[in-house]
């Protein structure tokens, strides 16, 4: 019996800014969001939930702006997103179906934002490359996931642990 070949899939391009402070980094885009080109584009990942709760007076307006406002909106925060995996090969979402994985050259992190202050991992996949954000010099956090896959953490502690580090990055005002 041969095995399914599965196809390369191609993430998504950076999103990042001069004033960049903190950049989280997931593993790899799920299904719905590589269909959607949008970092968290799956409606119950609750990224955009938190954002708006930690960064906004109005969670409720930024989940309601367009993706491409509310990137911006992110970046003007001092927030930025990327993924440690440039490509790979997965059947659906779960990041325990990554094969193949090409990474991102994190290192570059440091000339493309240069106010740089802080990495935040989002999950356990993205946290196994801290060995090379480390390299970077700058703290480096692991938050759990925003993934509806882990149901194990409601949104308030989810929400805490996130507040910690972005306290910290001095992005909470």
């Amino acid at each position: 019996m041969t095995q399914a070949v599965l196809p390369v899939l191609q993430g998504l391009p950076p999103l990042l800014a001069a004033n960049t402070r903190l950049v989280v980094l997931g593993s790899f885009p799920g299904v719905a969001s590589l269909r959607a080109q949008q970092y968290y584009g799956h409606p119950q990942n609750q990224f955009w939930k938190i954002m708006g709760t930690l960064l906004s007076p109005n969670a409720a307006d930024v989940l309601a702006m367009p993706y491409g406002e509310r990137a911006q909106w992110l970046l003007s925060q001092g927030v930025g997103l990327w993924d440690v995996y440039a490509a790979c090969e997965r059947e659906g979402s779960l990041d325990a179906n990554i094969q193949n994985a090409q990474p991102n050259d994190l290192q570059s992190l440091r000339t493309r934002c240069p106010l740089l202050v802080a990495i935040a991992h989002n999950g356990g996949e993205s946290f196994k490359h801290a060995k090379f954000t480390r390299a970077l010099g700058l703290p480096v956090h692991r938050l759990p996931s925003t993934s509806p896959a882990n149901a194990s953490w409601t949104l308030a502690r989810k929400l805490e642990a996130w507040r910690e580090v972005f306290h910290a990055a001095g992005l909470l005002r």
